[in-house]
């Protein structure tokens, strides 16, 4: 199941989601197990350490430290994992705005992890941005 390459159509039709609750980064050592309860969206393992983005309040509760306050945004739409200038698209234009952005995809969809005092004024931009790309 091979997801969309065609930039214009990939930026028309994305639905961007804001996702529930306040997410954040966390840090574990090398080769430390996932805390009980941590419940991650992701995990990603670099010689340093495994960085987590988890649930701001699952993370507290694990007694990590976080950084990086952040709220999930989920383009809806299969993009290809060879898709090229999709994500550059989306953060330029979130970068034009001051916005900050930690993107992440996964197999059927990119995720985008935003400030989330600016959550909502990136919301406004993604949609603004399909919407010129269906003129």
């Amino acid at each position: 199941m091979a997801g969309e390459t065609d930039l214009k159509k990939l930026l028309a039709t994305m639905t961007p989601e804001l996702r529930p609750g306040t997410h954040v980064f966390a840090t574990l050592p090398p080769d430390a197990p996932v805390p009980d309860g941590l419940e991650p969206m992701m995990l990603f393992r670099e010689r340093e350490g495994t960085t987590a983005i988890a649930l701001e309040e699952r993370a507290k509760a694990a007694g990590l430290e976080t950084v990086f306050r952040c709220r999930m945004v989920t383009l809806n739409i299969h993009s290809s994992l060879e898709a090229v200038g999709f994500l550059a698209a989306i953060t330029t234009r979130l970068a034009a705005a001051g916005i900050g952005v930690n993107p992440v995809s996964a197999f059927y969809h990119d995720h985008l992890f935003v400030p989330a005092d600016q959550a909502e004024e990136a919301m406004a931009i993604l949609k603004r941005l399909a919407e010129e790309n269906r003129l």
